[in-house]
């Protein structure tokens, strides 16, 4: 059981209780992924300690995703996700949906996503922003995204 969480990329910690106490016992426990091996008889103190030790070392697991209602985006796969319905997004459009995300609900001028996404490369009077929010829109859902004249747009949540 043990081996099949490991293999599946589980991070739970995992402490054996057992009576058996052969070194190849132990070791086969630790190999199969155990975190810690405690035989009894054994003092309760003594467990909560190895427990307490082991949820203190286990780091939250990194986010790979984002959620804003049913809209999902894969920060690995750098697809979106609604509903059902997967679409691949260019380096472009997935920078734009990212930063949308991260602000649900909040106004970002034009200005704001030409920076973060294109950098200070482009020309601040390009509609470049318009014509990708018009790509994004088709991928994602057209309502999703509003726009918030002479202001910028703002992601749903």
């Amino acid at each position: 059981m043990l081996r099949k969480l490991r293999k599946a990329r589980i991070a739970l910690p995992v402490v054996i209780l057992t009576a058996r106490d052969s070194v190849s016992d132990i070791v086969a426990g630790l190999e199969s992924g155990a975190d810690d091996y405690m035989v009894k008889p054994f003092a309760f103190d003594e467990l909560l300690a190895r427990v307490r030790l082991r949820l203190r070392r286990e780091e939250p697991p990194e986010n790979f995703l984002l959620r804003v209602g049913d809209l999902l985006l894969d920060l690995r796969t750098r697809r979106a996700q609604v509903g059902e319905r997967v679409s691949d997004l260019s380096a472009r459009e997935f920078a734009l949906a990212e930063i949308l995300m991260r602000n649900p609900d909040r106004v970002l001028s034009r200005e704001q996503l030409l920076s973060q996404v294109w950098g200070f490369d482009y020309d601040p009077g390009s509609n470049i922003v318009d014509v990708y929010i018009r790509y994004l829109r088709r991928k994602i859902g057209a309502d999703r995204v509003q726009t918030v004249r002479g202001v910028g747009y703002r992601l749903r949540a």
